[in-house]
């Protein structure tokens, strides 16, 4: 449970620390919260905001549970990709825009905290406003922006507990990146992100950069046929060469770029991650105080290193104030216990039915 807490929670923090600088400098960063850039959160009416990266990490979690209550105890499972664009479209309902007309499939949109404009991205807000599904075979357009990393880290945990092949658990987060993001390297990241999840929930290999660059040679090995797999490549082993040097973070993250596309936000989390792997502060810190996407690169380096370190490492000043933690936790305890119900046992839970199957919880009842 600390490795699945610390990863959607660890995701949300370093959101919420990157969403006040997003679209600032980092000059601007340090003229305004000191040499060192922001270390503590920027509260709104004393709490820190989260951004379209963590409200769309907790629909990919909703759409994966509706998914699988759906399998136990109806006995009709389909792509997970599909229902992770069903909890989509129900993301879009939030932002006020024209959603599909499909059935409500996510029992968060009764949250109305959820209902806020956090600056969510033009490529996702069109790309699930359009009537077809993208998919890795069939781009829905060619974009390798970031917002499809962003949110996959739930596919890793939850499919990560259980014996489904690594194989396939990194195809899963690709299908999902893919359903607004259809360049390569705008899924294929995701996949590895996945991928790392994955393997970290089930202790393949007690070493963060081990994880990272056997995760990275399976990716390689998985996607060897792709024309960019090659640049994802590069910029990964050089995060991986500059976690290990003694340059400092400002110049290294710029010489990885601004995390606007995906390989450059995972680059940027895993660099940051690696570098300081046994500090969680440390690691969000520097993974938001950067000219570019910082709330993206801290949701990435937050997911990964709460995972590795466990919920225990983050400190309670990030936690205190983080805006939606009781129903992160909420849909985290989910993801980690799983549906207990099936068609072949007595075992009732009402709440669980309300949240996956009729959509119609709020939490408080």
């Amino acid at each position: 449970m600390k490795k699945f807490m610390g990863c959607m929670l660890g995701g949300a923090v370093g959101d919420a620390l990157g969403y006040a600088v997003e679209f600032n400098s980092i000059d601007e960063i340090r003229r305004i919260y000191g040499e060192n850039g922001i270390s503590d959160y920027n509260l709104t009416n004393g709490v820190a905001l989260i951004s379209d990266d963590t409200q769309m990490t907790l629909f990919t979690a909703n759409g994966i549970l509706f998914a699988e209550t759906r399998g136990y105890l109806r006995g009709i499972l389909g792509d997970y990709y599909i229902y992770i664009a069903d909890s989509y479209n129900d993301w879009l309902r939030t932002q006020r825009c024209n959603a599909k007309d499909r059935p409500i499939t996510s029992w968060i949109l009764n949250d109305t905290r959820l209902h806020s404009l956090r600056a969510p991205g033009n490529t996702c807000l069109s790309a699930l406003s359009d009537k077809r599904i993208g998919t890795v075979e069939n781009h829905i357009n060619t974009s390798k922006g970031c917002g499809g990393v962003m949110r996959v880290a739930p596919i890793g945990l939850f499919l990560g507990k259980n014996n489904m092949p690594l194989d396939r658990i990194a195809r899963i987060g690709a299908d999902a990146a893919a359903i607004t993001h259809g360049h390569e390297l705008g899924y294929i990241p995701a996949a590895l992100l996945a991928l790392i999840i994955a393997k970290i929930i089930r202790n393949i290999g007690n070493e963060l950069h081990k994880i990272v660059k056997n995760s990275l040679s399976e990716i390689e090995r998985l996607y060897k046929n792709e024309k960019h797999i090659d640049e994802l490549s590069t910029i990964l082993n050089r995060a991986i060469e500059l976690s290990e040097s003694d340059i400092d973070t400002i110049s290294a993250i710029k010489e990885l770029g601004e995390g606007w596309v995906a390989e450059e936000t995972i680059a940027i989390a895993i660099y940051c991650a690696l570098k300081f792997e046994n500090d969680f502060e440390k690691a969000i810190i520097a993974s938001v105080n950067h000219s570019g996407d910082s709330d993206s690169t801290g949701a990435v380096c937050g997911n990964i290193l709460g995972a590795y370190l466990g919920v225990d490492a983050i400190p309670q000043k990030y936690l205190e104030k983080l805006e939606l933690k009781d129903l992160i936790e909420e849909i985290t305890a989910d993801l980690y216990n799983g549906c207990r119900m099936n068609g072949y046992s007595d075992y009732h839970d009402e709440v669980w039915l309300s949240k996956y199957i009729e959509c119609n919880y709020h939490m408080g009842n």
